[in-house]
């Protein structure tokens, strides 16, 4: 069950792709559940696949990947550098998609976690090259995969509690 909540995907720039979501859940639990490998494994495909492999060292300098295998046999990889960690506050890495073209420049995204009145908003500000690599990444139907993902990171945060 889910609050109901919808992430909203908004474009502030055309170099930037801001996506914010309520959660039913205090900060920090929404905040372990988007940063521990074992949960991050269980939302991070949505419904459109499996997690392959989740690794995460966070913490400034660490590295991230993550692996999906995609229903329908494909694989989907990911990978950054964690360039800031506040711990239930704000987290900023880079962001490389492992089948972007040659040459093509890490995106950096940056998430921060409110509290308010035992509710969360996640917001999480992607910052890309240029307009086209923007409406590239849009144009992939992740917003879909974004609302599968938030509604099954909040059942986790939930469950937590």
């Amino acid at each position: 069950m889910t609050s109901g909540s919808r992430a909203k995907v908004t474009t502030p720039s055309d170099g930037e792709i801001l996506i914010t979501r309520e959660f039913d859940a205090l900060r920090h639990l929404v905040y372990k559940a988007y940063t521990t490998p074992e949960l991050v494994s269980r939302w991070w495909p949505g419904r459109r696949g499996v997690m392959r492999s989740c690794e995460i060292d966070l913490r400034p300098g660490g590295k991230w990947r993550y692996v999906m295998g995609a229903h329908g046999g494909a694989e989907v990889a990911f990978h950054g550098e964690f360039s800031e960690v506040v711990e239930n506050e704000r987290i900023a890495t880079t962001e490389v998609f492992e089948g972007a073209s040659p040459g093509t420049a890490p995106a950096l995204t940056v998430a921060t976690f409110e509290e308010s009145e035992g509710r969360t908003t996640l917001s999480m500000r992607m910052r890309v090259e240029s307009r086209e690599v923007r409406d590239a990444i849009l144009a992939t139907g992740m917003e879909g995969g974004v609302q599968e993902g938030m509604d099954i990171l909040e059942q986790i945060a939930r469950e937590l509690a």
